[in-house]
């Protein structure tokens, strides 16, 4: 019961996106692009300006690598058993390989592990996002009739605003350049605000999406690979991560987030079953209230 008062904070600022968006009806998109490209580079900033680099990031990245073509891997098993398309193999790929770092696991890991274990999730955060806009944005275009998987994932990469937000925080800490109070000021307001306007903009999204025709036993795989399989192989790549214990019980929460909101719009912009993935991503979230609770008693 403990576990679900993390949780149900985390919800309750979902709906109050969620009933926002259907009372009042938002610009949703502009909103997104406000917190992608302005607040959440300015937290990277921050956390990587802060962050004393050590061969912990090598490792997470890693991690989120191996952890993302595992489970492409498992998709690719199932497709060819049960004889799915090249987009429906995308598409379940975009569904079932990518986790919601950002606009929820980020603040699940900030209510359980506190500010400390918020640098690792914004880290985990920032890679999973390389790998989004990379990998991600390639199977999108694959699963597309007429799209070009390596050039537009270059295209996308060249554009990820928060990669640059690392990169800059990270030159800004190597080269000891110190910020003075009022601009040390102005980044902690934006950055402080990141995280809960990014949670809203998930409840927005949720509500945007809308179920018609489920296919039942893809989307049962799908949820299956995301909830289940995932934190599993995260377990078993951090025996082998030499690692903080709490840094691994992050690698494994962070993995059994569900389908990051991300690939909603990634099936959208490339016409890829994105009815399918739009479908996973409310129904991966909306479970995942009852399966978290129950990795934190197995991990924690």
């Amino acid at each position: 019961m403990e576990f679900l008062t993390i949780l149900l904070p985390v919800f309750g600022i979902f709906a109050i996106g969620f009933i926002g968006q259907k009372k009042i009806g938002f610009d949703t998109r502009s909103i997104s692009t406000m917190a992608l490209y302005i607040m959440s580079p300015i937290l990277v900033f921050r956390t990587f300006y802060t962050t004393s680099f050590n061969i912990d990031y090598l490792y997470l990245a890693f991690y989120t690598f191996a952890l993302c073509f595992s489970l492409i891997a498992v998709v690719y098993v199932i497709s060819y058993f049960q004889g799915y398309s090249t987009p429906e193999t995308c598409g379940m790929i975009l569904a079932s390989s990518f986790m919601n770092n950002g606009n929820y696991g980020t603040p699940v890991v900030l209510l359980l592990f506190g500010a400390t274990g918020l640098k690792s999730a914004i880290i985990l955060m920032v890679i999973q996002q390389v790998v989004m806009c990379t990998v991600g944005v390639y199977y999108a275009a694959k699963g597309s009739p007429d799209g070009n998987g390596i050039r537009s994932a270059l295209q996308a990469v060249q554009r990820m605003p928060i990669v640059y937000g690392g990169l800059v925080g990270a030159l800004f800490q190597l080269l000891h350049i110190p910020l003075s109070n009022s601009v040390q000021e102005a980044v902690n307001l934006v950055a402080d605000a990141a995280i809960p306007t990014v949670m809203i903009v998930l409840g927005m999204q949720l509500a945007n999406i809308s179920i018609k025709h489920l296919a039942k036993a893809k989307i049962s795989w799908s949820l299956l690979i995301k909830l289940a399989i995932s934190p599993a192989i995260a377990y078993a790549l951090t025996l082998f991560m030499p690692v903080d214990e709490m840094v691994k019980q992050i690698m494994i929460i962070m993995a059994a987030m569900p389908t990051a909101a991300n690939t909603t719009m990634y099936a959208l912009q490339f016409n890829t079953e994105s009815e399918f993935v739009s479908g996973t991503t409310l129904i991966s979230t909306s479970l995942s209230l009852a399966t978290l609770p129950i990795i934190f008693m197995i991990v924690l």
